[in-house]
């Protein structure tokens, strides 16, 4: 099969070709340009739904063990990428003792990163949380600038100020304001950037301890979720989950196992469409979608829960989500 392009530049060298032969190719193309339009449309359904449903569990179902919820959903991803490998639809690396003692470190971030995620989203409004999150973008840079010496030009800077400035006044104009709900999306956004940098510096080294000398997404979601395990276990104790999952009428309930297996299904999901995506379509167009896909995520967050906000409110999160499109669009210029 030719891409769209091949059949421009057969026309415009003049090899014309019979009919038969330009319906393929034109069917060709547009096949191409729904597997884009499908697979983003997935990736965004799924990416948006997962956040969705974590809020409706935790605020409108009051669930108050945020960290068995992070466990069940990577349990379910751990049970099906496992399925899915000994099938062999999917391929996995072997987990090895050595790509353990090297992925740790990553593992714990990533643990934090979850939980973190969980207790603000319990507390915070979903589009106030999608602006917060834009401070990651901002520590990231940081982080590349002192760790690797990454450089970034004025746009990005500009647009990080932005994000800044969005952030601080979309907290103060917050009618919902939850100063826990806050304290935990501020750490959330460090453990954020953490992980991001902390993988940069570890991947190389962990693909030196795979048998294919490879670590792709799905051999990362398998590591990540089951290494999880048993320090999502520890910190169910931890943290006193415990009597409060022995106490809870919702756990008897099927509609809420129901709820919480989609959200990990959906937690998955995002995992298969974002790699669908990316290779759909590419780094530049994956980057400005995930953006843009913010604001439909912030405007369903405000109308599904019921969120009170006012103008100064709203303007400063609709002021951060053009920020964010604006820094998705600075580093697409930056790579160039």
């Amino acid at each position: 099969m030719k891409p769209f392009e091949s059949v421009v530049t057969d026309l415009e060298d003049g090899k014309l070709e019979k009919g038969k032969d330009k319906v393929a190719h034109t069917s060709g193309a547009f096949q191409v340009y729904n597997q884009a339009l499908l697979s983003g449309f997935a990736y965004c359904i799924s990416s948006c739904s997962m956040i969705l449903i974590n809020k409706f569990v935790l605020s409108s179902y009051n669930f108050n063990a945020g960290i068995f919820l992070m466990l069940y959903q990577n349990l379910i991803s751990v049970i099906i990428v496992s399925i899915l490998s000994i099938l062999g639809v999917i391929s996995t690396e072997p987990l090895t003792w050595r790509l353990v003692k090297v992925w740790l470190p990553v593992n714990l971030i990533f643990v934090g990163m979850l939980i973190t995620s969980m207790f603000s989203l319990k507390y915070i409004n979903v589009a106030m949380v999608t602006v917060l999150k834009n401070v990651t973008n901002v520590i990231t840079a940081l982080g590349e600038m002192y760790l690797f010496s990454k450089h970034h030009d004025n746009k990005v800077w500009a647009a990080l100020f932005l994000m800044i400035i969005s952030a601080i006044s979309g907290g103060i104009t917050d009618l919902s304001f939850h100063a826990i709900g806050y304290a935990w999306q501020i750490i959330n956004c460090f453990l954020t950037a953490s992980y991001s940098l902390t993988l940069r510096r570890i991947m190389d080294t962990a693909k030196q301890h795979t048998k294919s000398g490879n670590l792709n997404e799905f051999s990362m979601v398998l590591l990540n979720n089951t290494l999880s395990l048993p320090l999502g276990t520890l910190l169910i104790f931890v943290f006193n989950e415990v009597d409060y999952l022995l106490k809870t009428p919702l756990l008897r309930l099927p509609e809420f196992w129901f709820v919480m297996t989609l959200s990990g299904l959906l937690g998955l999901a995002i995992s298969f469409t974002s790699m669908w995506f990316l290779h759909q379509t590419g780094a530049t167009t994956y980057s400005l979608v995930g953006s843009l896909n913010k604001i439909p995520l912030s405007i369903a967050g405000i109308v599904l829960f019921h969120v009170p906000t006012s103008l100064e409110n709203s303007a400063s999160i609709f002021f951060g989500l053009v920020a964010g499109v604006f820094f998705a669009r600075a580093k697409m210029r930056e790579r160039s």
